[in-house]
């Protein structure tokens, strides 16, 4: 349970957050064992590099560093570094520790734009907003743009639990394949149902859908989009309208859900909490746990979104828990 000081922290009642989104999961024994932001720090008292920079004029790189520990990053320093140019977003830090670090996704199934067939960086400067009036810069993703990491340290794999929360962009998205931030593939290729566990978001009809026509928060649990038991279609899952998107799945054995919110204000809904999806190969799962953001496991590259944090937990987090993180998500106040 958390204690009343961090309740109050968490709720906006005090002047500064005091715990961040992984310090709750850590005390709701869920630990985050990989933890990505550009916009912020989500430990409290995390004050290393968040991601870095290469500039387009001589390549020089930047690591960016929140303000202050548990803060928000530090934009004005980026923007110093790239006046004049143009930046890439060249590695994603880990803050748990791990150094499950994300760079340029490699080819894969499919092959990228970029050297090699690898998949081109984001923009660094693309997708600015503000947290608690603080700018700070997202991982914009367009078609072709992709990271990863198959080789980390502590993710889950086989059937074993986890938990995943993003914050996005509600209103970029499209229906391409696939918009993902999760657990996938080490070899970059289809390896068949049940082998990832990520969260994806946009309008792809191509597999499961929600109510309306989109976007929704989905499951890639690969092979297929689920937005619930069936293969196709769960209404209860519904088209998001939300700037700011809180999107979470978490999994283990033979039960599975979906939850979203508005990240700017408001509580959670679950959208599907059951048994893992009616086809075969997804009970037991057989998750791999290489890294994958803004593409799908076999780096299938024709998606768009706009990514600002999430992590991934060692253990499947209780309600309570993704309810405190949801309200320190509130809390920290993302704005255009």
């Amino acid at each position: 349970m958390l204690s009343r000081s961090k309740v109050f922290a968490l709720v906006g009642l005090a002047a500064t957050v005091a715990a961040g989104p992984c310090d709750i999961y850590a005390e709701g024994g869920t630990p985050c064992v990989a933890a990505h932001g550009t916009v912020r720090a989500l430990f409290s008292a995390y004050d290393g590099a968040l991601y870095q920079v290469q500039r387009s004029s001589d390549n020089a790189v930047m690591n960016i560093a929140p303000l202050s520990a548990g803060g928000v990053a530090n934009a004005a320093s980026q923007d110093s570094f790239c006046a004049g140019t143009s930046c890439v977003i060249s590695i994603i830090y880990d803050q748990s520790g791990r150094a499950n670090h994300l760079t340029r996704a490699p080819a894969g199934g499919f092959r990228g734009p970029g050297p090699n067939g690898a998949d081109n960086l984001a923009s660094a400067t693309a997708a600015p907003i503000h947290l608690n009036g603080q700018k700070a810069y997202g991982v914009f993703v367009v078609p072709g743009v992709g990271y990863r990491n198959d080789n980390t340290n502590g993710i889950a794999t086989g059937d074993a639990a986890e938990g995943l929360y993003a914050v996005l962009d509600g209103t970029h998205f499209n229906g391409g394949c696939c918009f993902d931030y999760g657990n996938a593939e080490r070899s970059a290729t289809d390896t068949g149902n049940g082998h990832m566990e990520a969260i994806y978001f946009g309008s792809s009809t191509s597999w499961g859908t929600g109510s309306g026509n989109g976007p929704w928060i989905m499951a890639d649990l690969e092979d297929g989009l689920f937005s619930g038991f069936n293969v196709k279609q769960n209404t209860a899952n519904p088209s998001i309208t939300f700037r700011f998107v809180t999107a979470m799945v978490k999994g283990q054995p033979n039960n599975w859900a979906i939850k979203g919110g508005n990240a700017a204000t408001g509580a959670l809904s679950t959208f599907y909490n059951g048994v893992r999806p009616n086809a075969a190969g997804y009970n037991p799962m057989s998750k791999e746990g290489a890294i994958i953001l803004g593409i799908g496991g076999d780096n299938s590259i024709g998606a768009q979104g706009t990514f600002y944090e999430g992590v991934m937990t060692s253990g499947f987090p209780s309600d309570a828990t993704e309810n405190s993180v949801q309200a320190n998500i509130v809390a920290a106040k993302f704005t255009t």
